[in-house]
């Protein structure tokens, strides 16, 4: 099979180039529709491909990807943003797919990595739909944080798609404002669409109405069982900034009515106790999210709510009950995926100290 890579992109000269290179070993056809760039984004894409299109932006991702993807001529249409990389693995990974992928595959999903260590090792990754049959004529739904819905025949895929900016970049209003105007003009949100509203509202400082639409959300009782977990988790977050602790308890634990506890939920339950000074129930918690079997979910995974997280926290909390030689168990379990971290060096040498005088 072939591929056809569509990407949407505006004034991406910084990393467009560094995209494209990475995927041209697998891309049988590469089309870049542009929305309106003012530099030299769309000279970068002529390099590699001839198949560049103006889009006229109209505050609507979705209606930009599908006309992207009405240009693929290939069997599969396969999408990746200006500033993401194909890994060489992955380059390879994909060329094997192509001949080895079944016919009555109709989407394909793959790994979207989305932080790093300090050591370039994935943290954080989501599943994302990537690849599609383009017979099929898949169409992205929602005007910002769209997708396609998962129907059809799946294919789920470890191959990692890294998603790498440049610089850090100042929190642009453009997602929170297209939906700001859907409310305005009367729109009704759907549960997919209150649940991502809520998230813009909270990274805008909007704790407020962050809450509202969260809880918006939850009151659906239609939402995607990962977008529940994730929603508790936050909305947990956001009701210990305003105070409201005698909600934070019963959001947290909602979420083991979808699965069984996830480890950034038990850290989280960790943080309240910790934070009451209660350091042997904290401490069970951080311990726990060490030990619970990680789910094979296709939400956003975090892979440090079940090494460093936990272990340096249960570290401090050990140290607090005095238990310093397990603390120190903690502490170097801690090490393993961050060896360089300051604040496993200053609790190796305080408890050191402290273990010297313990015997």
């Amino acid at each position: 099979m072939k591929i056809s890579l569509c990407l949407i992109v505006k004034n991406e000269e910084e990393v467009l180039g560094r995209c494209l290179e990475s995927a041209r070993d697998f891309a049988d056809e590469i089309i870049i529709v542009d929305t309106g760039s003012t530099d030299e984004t769309k000279e970068i894409a002529r390099q590699f491909t001839d198949k560049v299109y103006d889009f006229e932006w109209i505050n609507d991702f979705s209606a930009a990807r599908n006309f992207a993807f009405s240009k693929a001529t290939m069997d599969y249409q396969m999408w990746l943003d200006a500033d993401d990389i194909v890994p060489e693995k992955s380059v390879q990974e994909i060329n094997n797919l192509k001949t080895a992928l079944s016919d009555d595959i109709e989407i394909v999903t793959m790994k979207y990595v989305l932080s790093f260590d300090h050591n370039n090792n994935p943290t954080f990754h989501s599943t994302r739909e990537r690849l599609f049959k383009r017979s099929k004529n898949y169409q992205w739904i929602d005007p910002v944080h769209e997708c396609i819905p998962l129907i059809g025949h799946l294919q789920y895929t470890d191959i990692e798609i890294w998603h790498k900016k440049t610089r850090q970049e100042v929190v642009s209003t453009r997602n929170v404002d297209i939906y700001r105007a859907l409310e305005k003009s009367g729109k009704a949100f759907s549960p997919r669409q209150l649940y991502y509203y809520a998230r813009e509202l909270k990274d805008h400082n909007d704790t407020e109405n962050a809450i509202i639409y969260y809880e918006k959300f939850l009151a659906t009782g239609l939402g995607w069982i990962e977008d529940v977990i994730a929603c508790c988790h936050q909305l947990a977050i956001e009701y210990k900034k305003i105070g409201s602790e005698e909600k934070i308890l019963p959001t947290l634990f909602k979420t083991f009515e979808y699965d069984i506890p996830r480890p950034e939920i038990c850290c989280e339950l960790g943080y309240y106790y910790k934070e009451k000074q209660n350091y042997n129930q904290a401490f069970k918690w951080f311990d726990l999210a060490t030990k619970v079997v990680v789910s094979d979910n296709v939400g956003f995974v975090f892979s440090d709510y079940s090494g460093y997280i936990p272990n340096l926290e249960a570290c401090v909390c050990l140290s607090f009950l005095g238990d310093y030689p397990k603390a120190n168990e903690y502490n170097e379990r801690a090490s393993v995926s961050r060896p360089d971290c300051p604040s496993v060096n200053q609790n190796r040498e305080y408890l050191k100290s402290m273990m010297a005088d313990y015997f």
